[in-house]
C-alpha cells in the first residue's frame, strides 16, 4: 500500500491512501521488477491531485478584503474549475466570498482570473511539438505522462502557435557582460506552402555571434506578421549588443539580405561568406577531375584546367577576385579540346558540366567581387570568413522539423510561430534546457552542442 503523509506547522497531519501495489516475489520474470509505466502513471496522477487538493485547502483559509470598500468577506461557496497539469487533469474546488458591507463577491487571494492548464504542460507541449511532429508529440505525451487533457495534436498545435505569438514579443534580456563584436548571418531557405498557387515559402534563417563564443539563432518566414529586422535586433540585444559593438554581416550576396542587414546597424558592406564561393569550386574541382584523358591533347588540356582550378581557389582565398578571370578564360582557351565528349549511360558529358559551373561561377563573382575580402588574412587573424554555421542553422532549425522526411505543407502564420518556438528551443530561452544546442550568450563555459 502506499500512503501519502501529510504534515502541517503544528504538527498535525493527515495520511491518504494513494494506490495499492501488488508485485510477485517471483524474479524470475524480470517484468514484476519495480512499478510498470501504468502503476508510475497512476502514482503520479494520484500524488497529483492530493498535492493540489492539500494546496486548495491551504488557499480557502485566506480570507480576501473587499475590493471596493475594503470590508470582511465570508465564505459565499465554492466553484469547481478543472485544470490539465503535466500529471494528469485535477478538479481545484475554490472559494468564492461575500463582502458583509457592501454585498460584493470576491474570488480567493491571489487567484489567476483565467487558465485551464498549467504553464509547464503549455510549454512541455510546445517543446515537443518544435522536436517533432504535432502527432507524433501527442503520442508521446499519452505514452509517458498520465496526461487526461490536452493530448490531441491538434491541442498541442494550437498551445504551440499560442506561445509562438508570445515569443514574438518577449522582453530582451541583456547578458551582464557587452560583446565587443559580433558576426551576424542570414540565409534562406524554403518549405512547402498550402496556400492555393503557392508552391514554397521562403524561411530567412541567422546566427549571431559573440566574440566570446555566446551564440543565438533566428529565423522567420518571409511576408509573415514577424517583422524580420525587429527580430534581429532584439536577438544582438540579447547577446549583449551595445552602441561599442563591432557588427560583421555575412551573406550569400543576395541584394535583398544586404538589405535586411543594413536596416540591423550593420555599416559596413556585408562579406561576401567564403562558403557559397567554396561550394562552387568544389563542384568545379569535383568535375574538373573527371575529364576525359583518351587523347594526348586532352590529357594536356585536363592538366592545365586542373591547375587553373587550384589556382583560381588560390586567388579568391587571398582577395584577388577580380583577377579571378585570367585562370577562368584560361580554361576556356583550352576546353575545345573536349568538343564532341560523350558522357556515359545518357549522362550528361564532364566537360559540358565544366562549362556550365563554369559561367556560372564567372556571373557569381562577377556581380559579387566587390563584397569578396582577404579570407587567407581573416583566417589568419581567428576571425570569420563565412556561413558555414548558418548553412547547418537552416538545417537543423527548418529542415529537419519542416521538410525532409515530411510530406506536409504549411501555412505562412502557422510555419512562423513554430519557427519561434524552435528558435526559443535551441537557444534556451523557452524555459526546460531540454534540446537546448547552445551555451548563453557570453557563458564562461566553451561553446559546444548540448544537445542534437
Amino acid at each position: 500500500m502506499l500512503r501519502l503523509v501529510e504534515t502541517g506547522a503544528a504538527g498535525d497531519g493527515r495520511s491518504t491512501d494513494v494506490m495499492e501495489i501488488t508485485k510477485l516475489d517471483d524474479f524470475r520474470d524480470i517484468a514484476n521488477l519495480g512499478l510498470s509505466l501504468a502503476e508510475a502513471k497512476q502514482v503520479l496522477a494520484a500524488l497529483q491531485r492530493e498535492a493540489v487538493a492539500a494546496q486548495v485547502r491551504d488557499h480557502a483559509l485566506r480570507r480576501p478584503a473587499c475590493r471596493s470598500c475594503g470590508g470582511a468577506c465570508h465564505l459565499k461557496d465554492y466553484r469547481q474549475h478543472r485544470i490539465a497539469t503535466l500529471f494528469g487533469q485535477v478538479t481545484v474546488r475554490l472559494p468564492r466570498f461575500r463582502c458583509i458591507a457592501c454585498g460584493g463577491i470576491e474570488s480567493g487571494v491571489d487567484w489567476p482570473s483565467h487558465g485551464r492548464s498549467t504553464p509547464e504542460l503549455d510549454q512541455l507541449q510546445a517543446h515537443l511539438s518544435a522536436l517533432m511532429t504535432y502527432r507524433t508529440a501527442a503520442d508521446v505525451l499519452e505514452q509517458m505522462l498520465p496526461i487526461e487533457a490536452g493530448k490531441d495534436h491538434e491541442t498541442l498545435r494550437r498551445h504551440t502557435l499560442a506561445l509562438g505569438e508570445q515569443l514574438r514579443h518577449r522582453p530582451v534580456v541583456a547578458p551582464p557582460t557587452p560583446a565587443a563584436a559580433i558576426s551576424l548571418s542570414v540565409d534562406s531557405t524554403f518549405i512547402r506552402s498550402c496556400a492555393a498557387g503557392g508552391r514554397h515559402l521562403e524561411v530567412r534563417v541567422g546566427n549571431v555571434e559573440t566574440d566570446a563564443g555566446g551564440r543565438q539563432v533566428f529565423g522567420a518566414v518571409a511576408g509573415s506578421e514577424t517583422d524580420l529586422v525587429a527580430l534581429i535586433g532584439r536577438t544582438l540585444d540579447s547577446v549583449g549588443r551595445t552602441e561599442a559593438t563591432v557588427l560583421t554581416g555575412f551573406t550569400d550576396g543576395c541584394a535583398g539580405l544586404r538589405l535586411i542587414l543594413a536596416a540591423t546597424g550593420v555599416t559596413e558592406p556585408a562579406i561576401l561568406d567564403w562558403f557559397h564561393v567554396g561550394m562552387r569550386l568544389q563542384h568545379l574541382e569535383q568535375t574538373a577531375g573527371v575529364l576525359s584523358t583518351d587523347t594526348p591533347a586532352r590529357r594536356e588540356a585536363k592538366a592545365v584546367i586542373v591547375t587553373e582550378v587550384d589556382r583560381l581557389r588560390w586567388r579568391l582565398w587571398n582577395g584577388k577576385a577580380k583577377d579571378a578571370h585570367i585562370s577562368i578564360d584560361r580554361i576556356r582557351a583550352v576546353m575545345h579540346h573536349f568538343q564532341g565528349e560523350q558522357g556515359q549511360r545518357r549522362s550528361i558529358a564532364p566537360s559540358r558540366k565544366l562549362w556550365t559551373a563554369l559561367h556560372a561561377l564567372d556571373g557569381y563573382l562577377t556581380g559579387q567581387s566587390d563584397w569578396s575580402v582577404n579570407y587567407a588574412e581573416r583566417h589568419r587573424a581567428g576571425l570569420r570568413v563565412g556561413t558555414a554555421i548558418t548553412e547547418g542553422t537552416a538545417n537543423f532549425l527548418v529542415n529537419r522539423r519542416m521538410n525532409k522526411s515530411q510530406q506536409m505543407r504549411w501555412s505562412r502564420r502557422g510555419a512562423d510561430l513554430l519557427l519561434q518556438v524552435r528558435c526559443a528551443v535551441y537557444n534556451g530561452t523557452l524555459g526546460s534546457g531540454f534540446g537546448q544546442r547552445f551555451r548563453p550568450a557570453n557563458d564562461t563555459y566553451p561553446q559546444a552542442a548540448i544537445a542534437a
